[in-house]
């Protein structure tokens, strides 16, 4: 994988905080999903955030990069202090939700795909929202994250749509939106084969749901 540099060929302004919010704020209206305005604060935050990839990757043995998703969930269930578990949940929420939405095509060469992503990091999201509430100085974080931990199939589509600008979809790729759909359910997918001319396929059973 290119790593962020993918990522950064859809940012086209300057300010990339502004385009994150325009991007996000029009992706959300197109997708009908209301989310309260601090989610996504902080979820342009995050992406602003990952175009750095010094921010994006972390050290694992080789160097830098990205551990498993079940690596990262068990440093967050062995983490000695309440402080280091819920960093951990939140970096786990925070590499899935980026990863799914920009990055579906990754899970192919992993022994999971990309619904096990999406599993993990709406867990992930709704522990640190039910620890959030517990302590004073973080309840005001606890909304946000059950927010994106009910929503975040939602906010895959949302970040998979401003992926989407300007690409122009070949037919391994079109053949991956395909699958994503069956997989996963997703509207954006969905919604994408149909602009494309692809048709529905002609099954017994409905495709999966997040």
């Amino acid at each position: 994988m290119s790593g962020t540099t993918r990522f950064r060929r859809v940012v086209t302004t300057p300010n990339v905080r502004e385009f994150f919010r325009e991007s996000v704020d029009e992706a959300l209206t197109r997708h009908s999903v209301d989310a309260d305005d601090h989610t996504v604060h902080y979820v342009v935050n995050l992406l602003t955030l990952f175009t750095r990839a010094d921010e994006f990757y972390g050290d694992v043995p080789a160097g830098r990069g990205l551990p498993p998703l079940a690596q990262m969930f068990a440093e967050a269930s062995e983490a000695e202090s309440d402080v280091d578990r819920d960093r951990h949940l939140q970096r786990l929420g925070d590499v899935a939700l980026f990863m799914a939405g920009f990055f579906p095509d990754y899970f192919e060469r992993k022994p999971v795909g990309v619904d096990y992503c999406i599993r993990m990091g709406g867990a992930a999201y709704g522990t640190l929202a039910e620890r959030s509430k517990q302590m004073i100085r973080r309840r005001a974080l606890a909304d946000i994250f059950e927010e994106l931990a009910e929503k975040f199939g939602m906010f895959v589509d949302v970040l998979g749509e401003i992926a989407d600008l300007g690409r122009r979809y070949t037919s391994r790729d079109v053949l991956r939106l395909y699958d994503l759909w069956l997989t996963t359910g997703s509207r954006r997918a969905r919604a994408r084969l149909d602009a494309l001319g692809v048709p529905s396929a002609v099954a017994t059973s409905e495709p999966s749901r997040h």
